[in-house]
């Protein structure tokens, strides 16, 4: 049997879930990713910082890695050093707020975007979509050979996202991946410790540091 070595990140969409979402999340975190990504896009900054301080209490908990979203001035206050942004916005912050964060995130759809993206600073890339989703209905994925290529094209880690699950999970990763990221699975899972043990079946690695 073919062992990889990846991540596994859950991204939030609370939209998704079928039961409260704190509950759901409880859930979530128990069962270990490597990491929570609070995304919640529809929220505006004051709503989206009063979720996240629960959901950074949830983590906190069970030692999952909370990464915040979008709001990465909010993150400063609070002293959350992980975010995850578009790439837009890793343009636009100073080299002080940078080197406040202990990782960085950021979104990328190109192998040109993912090099500007490292060259900014970036701790990580996420590139996608890989396969079609219902996040993102009728368009198709960019598929593997575009993973390959955004891998081939920088020295940081490659986080594949988009339509991806413990059936192909194994082709992300041998196409290059470092690790994948999903949100549809994880939100509409009944037992997200369910999902993650069917992709510890490939998964051998440690924490996201």
């Amino acid at each position: 049997m073919t062992i990889f070595m990846f991540k596994v990140i859950c991204i939030t969409n609370r939209h998704l879930c079928s039961e409260d979402f704190l509950v759901h999340i409880t859930k979530t975190a128990a069962a270990a990713p490597d990491s929570i990504v609070l995304r919640e896009k529809d929220l505006g900054e004051d709503d989206y910082v009063c979720l996240a301080e629960k959901v950074m209490n949830i983590c906190s908990e069970y030692k999952v890695a909370f990464t915040m979203h979008f709001y990465y001035k909010a993150a400063i206050r609070l002293g959350i050093r992980r975010v995850h942004i578009p790439l837009f916005m890793m343009r636009q912050m100073t080299d002080e707020e940078k080197q406040f964060f202990s990782v960085i995130g950021v979104s990328c759809h190109s192998k040109e975007e993912a090099m500007e993206a490292e060259k900014l600073g970036a701790s990580y890339i996420t590139a996608g979509h890989i396969f079609e989703t219902d996040c993102k209905a009728g368009l198709r994925g960019r598929g593997l050979g575009f993973l390959s290529e955004v891998k081939k094209s920088v020295g940081i880690p490659v986080f594949a996202i988009g339509g991806i699950s413990p059936v192909n999970a194994g082709e992300v990763i041998s196409a290059g991946a470092d690790g994948i990221c999903i949100m549809s699975g994880f939100m509409r899972a009944e037992e997200p410790s369910e999902l993650l043990d069917s992709l510890r079946i490939l998964k051998r690695g440690d924490s996201i540091s």
